[in-house]
């Protein structure tokens, strides 16, 4: 099944030719939020989901044409991002340690929404095509073994990432990540597929266009740590809860330059596919076939230098003591 929002975030099942409202089915669920309608959905969908199937099969089909699809996890607890977690078609042995980062809630946009890029100036901005995994109830000290049952669903995602400072602008606070979680830099989409329907999350293609050249082409089979291994591993950590997203990372073979105009298409195997639009005020520029390798972005910061500088990124570093 397929779980979504449309239009004014009213709860829907997505179908192939259009969505089912069911908001009948969850009018006795506290509200107050789309976030907190989606978390009491995911908590109670053991008794929602027979009500579902019915209103699937027999409720009307509002025609995409007369729908928006919204963000299906309007904005989660929290994010957690696996960061360099790709062998990248490479067999590392041993594995190396788990890395992960906190991408802000507050980045998320839904299906065709545009991504606008800031004033900050970095080395290029970047698309990283994953999935993400939706937390179904209360997650603390899994194994491994048990950590897939612990998902509602899984679905697409756009981690956009800011690559370093330009010659001459501030860093961002913190260690870098941050060039992470500008707002509209989590696109995710278009609804969240339920778990049952997906056997093997660590066994799907991914695929990412930009302007209807594919960029990303790669399956997570090739992720260092899995998405049960990631999931048990954070969980001794924090609790995870219902709403939570925890995305797998990316492979960065095929990545390039998100810039001003730009229209990137995601696909991955069993969660569809969908368009994100792209905008900078500031205009800036990018060969589109350029920059794919992390040695290539550290050359790129030289050829930076000869770009205007769109403008005072307004972050001032703290003096140090």
């Amino acid at each position: 099944m397929k779980i979504g929002f449309y239009n004014d975030f009213r709860p829907c099942v997505v179908k192939s030719d259009g969505v089912v409202d069911v908001s009948s089915a969850v009018s006795g669920l506290q509200g107050g939020s789309p976030q907190l309608l989606l978390e009491n959905i995911i908590r109670n969908f053991g008794f929602l989901r027979p009500q579902f199937q019915v209103l699937e099969a027999s409720g009307q089909v509002i025609p995409f044409a007369e729908v928006r699809l919204r963000a299906p996890v309007p904005r989660p607890g929290k994010v957690v991002c696996g960061q360099g977690n790709y062998m990248e078609s490479v067999k590392i042995d041993p594995f190396r340690p788990m890395k992960t980062f906190f991408k802000s809630p507050d980045a998320v946009i839904g299906p065709g929404d545009t991504v606008i890029l800031p004033a900050y100036n970095p080395v290029i901005f970047n698309h990283e095509a994953e999935i993400v995994a939706v937390i179904g109830r209360e997650a603390h000290n899994l194994q491994q073994a048990e950590a897939l049952n612990y998902v509602f669903g899984y679905m697409t995602g756009c981690d956009v990432s800011a690559r370093a400072p330009a010659e001459g602008e501030a860093e961002l606070p913190g260690d870098g990540l941050y060039g992470k979680s500008f707002d509209t830099f989590l696109a995710h989409r278009p609804y969240i597929t339920t778990a049952d329907e997906i056997p093997d999350p660590n066994d799907l293609d991914v695929k990412y266009w930009v302007n209807g050249k594919l960029r990303q082409e790669y399956n997570t089979s090739d992720m260092e740590h899995n998405l049960a291994y990631m999931i048990a591993t954070i969980s001794h950590v924090m609790t995870l809860k219902p709403g939570d997203l925890v995305m797998g990372g990316t492979n960065h073979g095929g990545l390039g330059p998100l810039q001003d105009g730009d229209k990137g298409d995601i696909e991955i195997e069993g969660l569809g596919r969908q368009s994100n639009y792209v905008s900078d005020p500031y205009k800036r520029k990018w060969d589109p076939d350029g920059v794919r390798t992390r040695a290539e972005m550290q050359a790129r910061r030289e050829a930076m230098k000869a770009l205007p500088n769109p403008g005072t990124w307004p972050f001032t570093p703290p003096t140090k003591k």
